[in-house]
């Protein structure tokens, strides 16, 4: 900051008393000291010979206008303006200590009470180029509180936080701007810088219920509500009409009963009432990103079991977009995306996952879901035959019965050309994956997710109509024969 610079005195001639003559000048000598000093940068020293000065003098502006320099060097900002206060008591005229009333009041964020003492300043030298440039300081600050203030009721917290930054440039020493500076910064989730304000102001005023509520604050935000609800009572107890401290009380203990009730519920088995009280819990406080997206995350879990998965997945989304971080809802979200048979999107979790924490077991997520993934690329033959992947071998026969005959273009000969392609399409598939499921090896490796091609299975060269007579033919099989034009019915032996 800018030095102060010191002032001289103007001795009375007329003093009636020696012995206050003799005082007089034993006060001049400690303020000369002092001036020394403060040329010096020994801003303490300084300060000691000018409370001798004023010791011997107190009627001095200028004893006082000095202190009051040395002291807003020292940013003793409060001493200084009650120095500065005293000086113009003494001496309403004296320039300088309004100037620097005016200065301390900025510097503590007193804007108002800083603009008069400047006009002051300026009704007694018009012309002061630093009391109009302080003037229009003292404008910018009231409209950075506006402004704030605005960016606060539409939770524009950034707007909040670049507005305080703008105002402490010039009041440097405001506990107020810094508080809403660092509540402002808790509710975006940067809970080390506002722990770091709100340190500061501690180490400076351990009293102070605004930085108790914030520190608190920080530590419900982070999940940790017990330390948290320690520094709302202690807050409480500076200050028993601080609201947000009692609200904030409130809600961390209101979180932390709904959250256990939920986690009780859930290890009992019973999932409905664990999936309420987590969704309750939601509900208590949105500003709180981190437990907020764990409840997310464990509702997510319940739905899952509940086998509500598109809501789970819902959930972990959500989980995600307050946590970016947070590794067990990409998982959890992972799985849902499996069940669901969304395997790119679980495998673009897992790929996120394992890029954060690179464990065999996250390894071994991301390698099952890029195997199915590559399987649900290529033909489903359980789904072409219409039965389950565990189903046995004369469930897989029955499937293949059914759907042959149904899609054998024989019964088709009579439907349109558009319609008699399709079905000797799905004829063929019919076939080709009664081929792969009915033979041992062939499944294995299809159901591993190989390539049968790869392994010298050309399925292109597959004829569906062999594998309906090695099916059907033979004596007593299966014909089809016709009882007039474009019909026919089937006969088996």
């Amino acid at each position: 900051m800018a030095t102060e610079s010191c002032d001289a005195v103007n001795m009375d001639p007329d003093m009636e008393l020696l012995s206050d003559e003799e005082l007089e000048r034993e006060a001049e000598g400690f303020k000369e000291q002092g001036n020394a000093f403060y040329i010096k940068k020994d801003y303490a020293e300084a300060f000691n010979y000018y409370t001798k000065a004023i010791d011997m003098c107190p009627k001095n502006a200028s004893y006082y206008g000095n202190r009051a320099a040395t002291l807003m060097m020292l940013c003793r900002y409060r001493e200084a303006l009650e120095d500065s206060q005293q000086a113009v008591r003494l001496d309403n005229s004296f320039m300088k200590g309004h100037l620097r009333e005016g200065k301390c009041h900025l510097s503590l964020g007193n804007a108002m009470a800083a603009s008069r003492c400047f006009q002051k300043v300026l009704e007694l030298e018009p012309d002061n180029s630093q009391a109009q440039q302080e003037v229009k300081n003292a404008e910018s600050i009231l409209e950075y509180e506006r402004m704030a203030e605005i960016g606060f009721e539409k939770r524009d917290f950034r707007m909040v936080v670049f507005c305080m930054d703008r105002a402490l440039e010039s009041a440097s020493a405001c506990h107020r701007f810094k508080i809403l500076k660092a509540e402002c910064l808790a509710l975006l989730g940067r809970y080390p810088e506002a722990q770091s304000v709100a340190s500061d102001i501690l180490r400076m005023d351990s009293t102070n219920a605004d930085a108790l509520y914030v520190r608190g604050l920080c530590l419900y935000y982070e999940d940790c509500i017990d330390k948290a609800v320690q520094f709302f009572v202690q807050a409480l107890r500076m200050a028993p009409d601080h609201d947000k401290a009692r609200l904030a009380c409130r809600n961390a203990k209101a979180l932390k009963a709904k959250k256990e009730e939920g986690n009780k519920a859930f290890k009992e088995g019973n999932f409905e009432a664990a999936y309420e009280l987590y969704s309750e819990a939601l509900t208590i406080d949105p500003n709180n990103i981190k437990t907020n997206a764990k409840l997310y995350c464990n509702r997510a879990t319940v739905g899952s079991k509940l086998k509500k998965l598109e809501q789970a997945i819902e959930d972990c989304t959500k989980a995600i977009k307050l946590d970016e971080t947070y590794i067990k809802a990409y998982l959890r979200r992972a799985q849902c995306y499996m069940d669901t048979e969304q395997y790119e999107e679980a495998v673009r979790d897992y790929e996120k996952v394992y890029q954060t924490e690179k464990t065999k077991e996250h390894k071994h997520l991301l390698k099952n879901a890029q195997l199915e993934l590559k399987k649900s690329k290529r033909k489903d033959y359980y789904k072409v035959l219409g039965v389950d992947k565990n189903a046995t071998e004369e469930e897989i026969k029955k499937a293949y019965r059914k759907r042959a005959l149904l899609h054998h273009p024989d019964r088709h000969s009579g439907a349109t050309p558009e319609v008699q392609k399709e079905e000797e399409k799905k004829f063929k598939e019919v076939g080709e994956a009664f081929s792969v499921l009915s033979d041992a090896k062939k499944k294995s490796r299809y159901d591993s997710g190989q390539d049968l091609e790869d392994d010298g299975m050309n399925m292109g060269d597959f004829d569906a109509n062999n594998i309906f007579k090695a099916f059907f033919g033979g004596p007593g099989g299966f014909s089809f024969e016709a009882s007039g034009p474009g019909n026919f019915f089937f006969q088996f032996g």
